[in-house]
């Protein structure tokens, strides 16, 4: 992990335009290749980012950039897509990289692990003919929470969640990037299961192909009968 603070701007080009003018901000560049751009607020959630598979090149400004105080620039290229993120570091207040090791992955409350357990003995909930291949299917970054076969027989990975959200789409995201790496498994598609999911999830997930699923938790454990009832 790299750990950049700096007064900067941010440009990102692609399937949508956006400017982040100067100002001080931290710079995150992961191990997996991912550049995230924070300020001092908004929670976990960055002003703008790029995911992998991206490549990052730093150059020297131009002529016109270092009239106006630039010092670097870096340019980070998505693989597939061909969008860019821009960044023009006018003044360089840290720079340091830390090791943190293979992470073991995020541990679920108790109705997430209910979740999960009940969904993958009720598969079919997903599609018909729907198979279980395993719960907690490991990968080099973590645990999918479950890996199944569609009636094609396709791999499916599927996340679960109590409340769906942008995050839960990025990690749904580098699990199917690293999976789909594997022969034996390729194509993985993916599906977001929760009991609720956000219009900016939704419209994220749908938009990198991942099929979102709203779960009815009584429906599952058989406390509610969800044909029985009048509304």
């Amino acid at each position: 992990m790299r750990l950049v603070i700096a007064r900067c701007s941010v440009d990102y080009r692609g399937r949508l335009t956006a400017h982040l003018p100067v100002a001080t901000r931290l710079l995150l560049v992961k191990a997996d290749g991912s550049v995230l751009v924070h300020s001092d607020g908004g929670s976990y959630k960055p002003l703008n980012w790029m995911a992998p598979p991206c490549a990052m090149t730093k150059t020297d400004p131009d002529e016109l950039q270092a009239e106006q105080g630039v010092v670097a620039v870096w340019r980070v290229v998505h693989a597939k897509t061909g969008d860019s993120l821009t960044v023009a570091i006018h003044e360089l207040l840290h720079d340091s990289t830390h090791e943190l090791g293979l992470d073991p992955g995020l541990v679920k409350d108790g109705v997430e692990a209910h979740l999960q357990e009940l969904l993958a003995d009720q598969i079919h909930t997903l599609g018909p003919g729907w198979s279980l291949v395993r719960r907690e299917y490991m990968t080099a970054i973590g645990p999918v929470d479950i890996l199944a076969r569609d009636h094609t027989g396709a791999s499916v990975a599927v996340e679960i969640k109590r409340r769906a959200e942008i995050d839960g789409v990025e990690q749904l995201t580098r699990y199917l990037e690293l999976m789909n790496r594997d022969p034996l498994l390729a194509p993985v598609t993916g599906v977001l299961a929760a009991q609720a999911i956000r219009p900016q999830a939704r419209t994220l997930a749908e938009d990198r192909g991942i099929r979102c699923v709203v779960i009815d938790y009584d429906a599952l454990k058989g406390s509610d009968d969800a044909e029985s009832r009048l509304f």
